[in-house]
């Protein structure tokens, strides 16, 4: 059941409907709650990320290992330890010019989008809730995780921030949504990196089908702003930094 509190949050009926039957649910309100968890329940020292597919198969997509200055992670396929150029898709009919999913894959992605939703309300969910950009240029928004991917939504809260939920304004509602679900990586796309924008009325939704930040968690919420931007007539500038403390420092 979704906890009383989210009753204040402006989710669209779907979403909430995931939300409302996933077995278990968690809401984050800080950088220290999803470190918590990205070794999973019991905070072991390293923690194997794995899913089960259809056909009986076990996929572990990722280790997440403890460190002395916060968790390492190991993609075991090369080709996950970098952003796909080509891993982008337009998921609806708005002006793009971007290969669009139908084209690229041969069906509606309303089809495949149906079938996440129902994979994710069938998952223990970690959510958390963030503001792209700065300042009032921004979107609220809103990231769904399965709960054994905290790494994942870990970095996404350190790139992008993170909402105290107590901090939320009255009337909070996210626009922008950013849904994970691995395992379609395998079933759908032959292993490969794919991301997927859908742009309904009044919302962006991001589909990461794989478990590297690049595509989503950096360039897909950089993408929101450029649409926003556009809408409204500002630029949004890309930059981007990191200051690391390793343990020779």
């Amino acid at each position: 059941m979704i906890p009383d509190e989210l009753a204040t949050v402006g989710l669209p009926s779907d979403l909430a409907a995931v939300l409302e039957r996933a077995p278990r649910l968690r809401i984050a309100g800080s950088v220290e709650e999803l470190f918590s968890c990205a070794t999973g329940e019991n905070q072991r020292d390293s923690y194997e990320v794995a899913y089960s597919l259809p056909d009986g198969r076990q996929v572990v997509e990722a280790t997440v290992a403890r460190v002395r200055n916060g968790i390492s992670v190991n993609y075991l396929e090369p080709h996950m330890r970098r952003r796909d150029p080509d891993c982008m898709a337009i998921g609806d009919d708005r002006p793009t010019d971007k290969p669009r999913f139908r084209e690229r894959f041969g069906y509606e992605f309303s089809r495949l989008r149906e079938e996440t939703l129902d994979w994710l309300a069938g998952q223990e969910l970690a959510v958390f809730f963030f503001k792209t950009g700065l300042r009032d240029l921004g979107a609220h928004a809103m990231a769904v995780v399965p709960a054994n991917a905290g790494f994942f939504a870990l970095g996404l809260a350190m790139l992008q921030g993170i909402l105290p939920f107590d901090s939320l304004v009255a009337g909070f509602k996210p626009t922008v949504f950013v849904l994970v679900a691995p395992p379609f990586r395998h079933t759908h796309f032959a292993g490969k990196q794919v991301v997927v924008h859908n742009r309904p009325h009044g919302r962006h939704e991001i589909f990461s089908y794989n478990l590297y930040p690049g595509p989503s968690a950096k360039k897909g919420i950089y993408g929101t702003l450029i649409r926003k931007g556009e809408k409204e007539g500002w630029i949004a500038a890309h930059a981007s930094a990191v200051q690391v403390v390793t343990p020779y420092d």
